[in-house]
């Protein structure tokens, strides 16, 4: 008896340094993105946000701290200190963004431990890091980010992937809400890449749902394209009374200028998606044109978003833009998911933690559905008044988009279908 009792005390000895040294071990999260590539701007904005999102859950004035990092470095949840690690999988165009994000994710899965994996802007490089994530590969819980190809929550899901920012189908049920003011026809032109395809097919969806007609097949883009006429010529002999330009990236200047200079809007009516402040600005649609936005500062009307634009401007001299809100709300669902596992990461823990998750965040309640973790969350539609130039500081200026709100889609009005496929069809039914 007396050497069990010190065998178990041993062991005993043995565990009690090893369970204080796990809770003094960082949690890492893992960032992938696009800092230096053709959707960088998108990147910017879903690290600033995450962070700003990150310190104003844990109750931390990033304003009190010389930085943003510095702030973040004060961050602990659930007793363990946070540690954010930035994949930079930054390319020219959409077809090396998928394998270059591959390898980041690895990179930073194999070398540098992370527990848990943000991203992207781009939904090609999206796919790969839930591929990677999943529970026949590594294995880790992945919060989609900008990537808005509805397949990421639909034909792609496995249980590990969540997503808090929105998909394309919930932009296509919010602006068909308001197709009557448009017309009874319709023609798709996209970028030819997972988001282009996947935000077409929402949109077809969508507006087949509330009786409009399509006048012609999508109309698909490459991705580097710099002389837009032929397909806007296309779209021209469509016919149809409204064209849908899903785009993303920097070759948006130049399909906007082509689409005026060509008297496409003389035909048709525009129908599109708003894009980051600075590309607004730089090639601005017409006045009155009417479109999907994700999020802008001055359209949510909360204390959170009051807060997220205050220190948004202090710490990086910008406003919030047009991903800097759902990154900042995918920080909250974290905080909170591994606040309630004890800051346990591992999906086992985390998917029941996160699964039916309620919050309020900058654009109001964020509801994680269980079925296929897609968030709902308001989805605005907004006319376009023009560019102004604003002082959002004293003595800083900048040059701003200005919107009319025509209606904003609360989460359960842009609700997307679950399309869930195979083995996970039968929880859209649960």
């Amino acid at each position: 008896m007396r050497r069990t009792f010190l065998l178990a005390l041993a062991l005993m000895l043995l565990v009690v340094p090893l369970v204080s040294v796990q809770a003094q071990e960082p949690l890492r999260i893992g960032i992938v993105t696009d800092l230096s590539g053709w959707l960088s701007i998108y990147g910017v904005e879903q690290v600033n946000g995450f962070k700003l999102g990150l310190v104003y859950a844990a109750g931390i004035d990033p304003t009190e701290y010389e930085s943003i990092d510095d702030a973040v470095a004060a961050v602990t949840i659930a007793g363990r200190p946070v540690e954010i690690i930035i994949g930079d999988y930054g390319s020219e165009n959409a077809a090396a963004d998928a394998d270059n994000a591959a390898n980041v994710t690895r990179e930073m899965i194999e070398s540098q431990f992370v527990d848990i994996l943000f991203g992207t802007p781009n939904s090609g490089a999206a796919l790969q890091v839930q591929t990677l994530t999943s529970p026949a590969e590594y294995d880790l819980l992945f919060m989609a980010g900008p990537a808005a190809s509805p397949i990421l929550t639909g034909a792609t899901f496995n249980e590990n992937t969540f997503r808090v920012c929105r998909n394309s189908n919930q932009d296509a049920f919010a602006l068909a809400s308001q197709l009557d003011q448009f017309g009874d026809s319709y023609v798709v032109l996209a970028v030819d890449t997972a988001f282009g395809t996947g935000t077409a097919a929402a949109f077809e969806t969508a507006f087949t749902a509330v009786g409009a007609t399509k006048a012609a097949d999508t109309i698909l883009v490459p991705s580097d394209t710099v002389d837009f006429t032929p397909y806007l010529q296309q779209v021209l002999d469509s016919g149809a009374d409204v064209v849908v330009q899903a785009w993303a990236g920097a070759g948006g200047i130049t399909l906007a200028q082509q689409t005026v200079e060509l008297g496409v809007l003389d035909r048709m009516k525009l129908v599109t998606g708003t894009n980051s402040n600075d590309i607004v600005a730089v090639a601005p649609p017409e006045v009155g044109t009417v479109s999907y936005i994700v999020y802008q500062y001055t359209l949510a009307n909360t204390e959170i978003n009051d807060w997220m634009t205050e220190k948004h401007i202090a710490m990086f001299n910008d406003v919030p833009d047009l991903f800097t809100e759902c990154s900042f709300a995918t920080a909250q669902a974290l905080y909170a998911g591994l606040e309630a596992t004890g800051g346990d990461p591992l999906p086992a823990a985390m998917i029941p933690a996160l699964e039916g998750l309620t919050w309020q965040g900058p654009k109001g309640e964020y509801v994680i559905r269980p079925s296929d973790h897609q968030t709902l969350a308001s989805v605005y539609v907004v006319s376009f008044l023009g560019v102004e130039e604003v002082e959002i500081a004293d003595g800083v200026t900048m040059m701003l988009p200005q919107f009319e709100l025509v209606a904003e889609a609360t989460g359960p009005d842009a609700a997307p279908p679950c399309e869930l496929v195979g083995d996970y069809a039968a929880r859209c039914s649960e």
